[in-house]
Parts: structure tokens; sequence; C-alpha cells
């Protein structure tokens, strides 16, 4: 089973509407080597602060990305050229801002992650998945209580990027695990094709509406 990384962020509510649309096939290149650092965030010129600086120097690490190699903890315009730079590496929209799809991206290579209250997302740990021939049981806890969604296909997710207001949309089928806050969690999805790899995210939100979303990996079913 491949390791599963995670990105948080604090979205709209808009992706509990189970809002699907089929754009953004992931088939990211990740160049970059990883950072001690992680976004928990989104992120946008003007705004300011220690992740900023994370950012920063994640992007500094590859000169065609972000040149000036600048890390000042200000989003400002040579930042938002460098992140579109990133997008357009990684097929990405380039919309010039760190939103959920690019936070995974980048949160995919840097390790450890933050959690707490008001603008920290959960985190998800202890993840594991039992398939059987037509189905499959995934548990998983989180940092704190939250509800649950678990969206999957026999295609590579699509994801599409969105402003500040409107969060990711996901595409596939979406599993509602509960609506409930909790921080123990377990889906079991039946239905399935045997002996068939399926693509899943898990995705959560705690009480204060922030988020957290895996990034796409894959499992099979049982022949």
């Amino acid at each position: 089973m491949k390791n599963v990384k995670m990105f948080s962020t604090k979205i709209s509510s808009s992706i509990l509407g189970l809002g699907v649309v089929l754009s953004l096939v992931f088939g990211l290149v990740l160049p970059m080597s990883a950072s001690a650092a992680s976004l928990y965030r989104q992120l946008e010129i003007g705004m300011r602060g220690n992740d900023v600086s994370d950012l920063q120097t994640f992007l500094a690490r590859d000169v065609s990305i972000y040149p000036q190699g600048l890390i000042t903890g200000y989003f400002g315009v040579l930042t938002r050229t460098a992140v579109s730079n990133f997008q357009a590496r990684n097929g990405i929209a380039t919309v010039g801002r760190v939103g959920p799809i690019t936070m995974a991206a980048i949160n995919a290579q840097m390790a450890g992650g933050n959690v707490g209250a008001d603008i920290y997302a959960p985190s998800i740990y202890s993840l594991a998945l039992t398939p059987t021939n037509s189905g499959v049981t995934i548990n998983w806890n989180t940092s704190e209580n939250s509800a649950a969604i678990v969206y999957y296909s026999v295609y590579p997710l699509s994801m599409v990027e969105s402003s500040a207001t409107n969060g990711v949309t996901i595409g596939g089928s979406s599993f509602l695990v509960h609506a409930d806050l909790r921080n123990s969690h377990s889906a079991t999805i039946t239905g399935l094709q045997p002996n068939t790899t399926y693509y899943y995210v898990v995705y959560v939100k705690d009480g204060s509406g922030n988020e957290t979303i895996t990034w796409p990996t894959t499992f099979k079913t049982n022949q």
C-alpha cells in the first residue's frame, strides 16, 4: 500500500454539496526535493507569515520556477509568478495562488503537518484498507472530530482548483461516511468490481470548517 500524503486547508463548504467535475486528471510531475515544512492554509497575494516563507523556500529550490529565490514571508508578485510557474510545470491551472490542489502537490513532498483549531485542519493518520472482491473497508483516525467523505473511481480522480471562496471539486463517486463529528472513522464501500484498481481520496472537515484531503492513491479489490 502506498504512503498516503495529505494536504490541509480551510475552504468553502461547497464540497459537502458533493459537486463534481471532470476537468483535471492527476499526472503531476513533482521534481523538487522534500522540505521539512508543511503548508496548512491557502495562500495568495498580499498574505504574510512563516508559511509564506516555507512556500518561498520550497519554490526557490528550483531556479526555473523561482529564479529570484527571495524568502521574505510576504506573498507578492514574484511569489505569485513562481506559484504560477509551479502550477504550469505540474499541469495545474495557473491561478497564481496556493489552493487545495497546489497545496496537495507541494505537501506531497513536504514532511509533517500542522494540527490545531480555528485555522488549522485536522490531520489523518492510521489509515488502513481491507479490500474484498466486491468492496473495501477503510479505517482511519483524525486529530480532531470531523465529518468524512470518501471519493473513488476506476479512473484517476479529477480535481479542480477554484477561488478562495469556492472549494475544490472532486470527480468520481462519493461515499458519505458520516456527517457528524468523530475522530475515529470507518467506511465500507460495496458494489465494486472484483480484481479492479480504484483511485480514492479521504476528505474530512472539522467543526470550524477546516478541511483535509489525502493525496490520491489506489487500492485493488480481490479476485
